[in-house]
């Protein structure tokens, strides 16, 4: 009789052990796949950026060939392009996960966003570059390219609600921190300084 209790209390912990193990691994490769879901969004936003940044020398090159247009202007904006490339100069892989470098990112390329507004509201005193046929064909391909980016920073805010979410629920949130910095928070994109207030327009 008390062997049956020993071998029913036997069974009875490999059942457990067995339901543990399977809720575990279960966990695990959700968070993996929300992971990945992330970083292949992240992959888009990069890969968006990117186009924007290789549209900007011929954008330059082409105002440059303005004699008068100002030089401020198309400078500021191969500094604030020359500052996302430092940014990004050691990977971005990890930025996702790392709130401070996730700042600077978002730092950088809001810089070249504000840098690039200046120069087409400054084009708007220039009959002859707004008549430029290879400067209309940049300017609409800087439009849809900045019309994606947008569309591409909610979608990886998204995936990373989705894996936040599930990483702070319970039990998961307790299975996460197991694995360190291996299943960190996501960051999210915010929107840049001052888009909360209408844009002022002068005739």
């Amino acid at each position: 009789m008390a062997n049956k209790s020993l071998l029913g209390c036997g069974a009875l912990v490999v059942i457990i052990a067995l339901f543990v193990g399977i809720g575990a691994v279960s966990t695990y490769n959700n968070l993996v796949t929300l992971d990945q879901a992330t970083q292949a969004q992240w992959a888009q936003v990069e890969s968006v950026y990117q186009r924007r940044a290789d549209l900007i020398p011929n954008l330059v090159a082409t105002v440059k060939g303005v004699a008068n247009f100002e030089k401020s202007t198309y400078v500021a904006v191969a500094e604030a392009r020359s500052k996302v490339g430092q940014v990004t100069a050691g990977g971005t892989q990890a930025i996702p996960n790392d709130p401070k470098a996730f700042a600077q990112f978002q730092q950088a390329q809001d810089g070249l966003t504000s840098a690039l507004s200046r120069l087409l509201v400054t084009v708007e005193r220039y009959p002859d570059l707004k008549a430029n046929q290879n400067f209309l064909d940049l300017q609409s391909q800087l439009e849809g390219t900045e019309n994606r980016i947008a569309v591409e920073r909610m979608r990886f805010n998204e995936a990373a609600q989705a894996f936040n979410t599930t990483r702070q629920s319970f039990p998961t949130v307790i299975f996460a921190n197991f694995f360190g910095s291996r299943f960190a928070e996501k960051v999210y994109f915010t929107s840049q300084p001052g888009a909360e207030n209408a844009p002022k327009v002068t005739f």
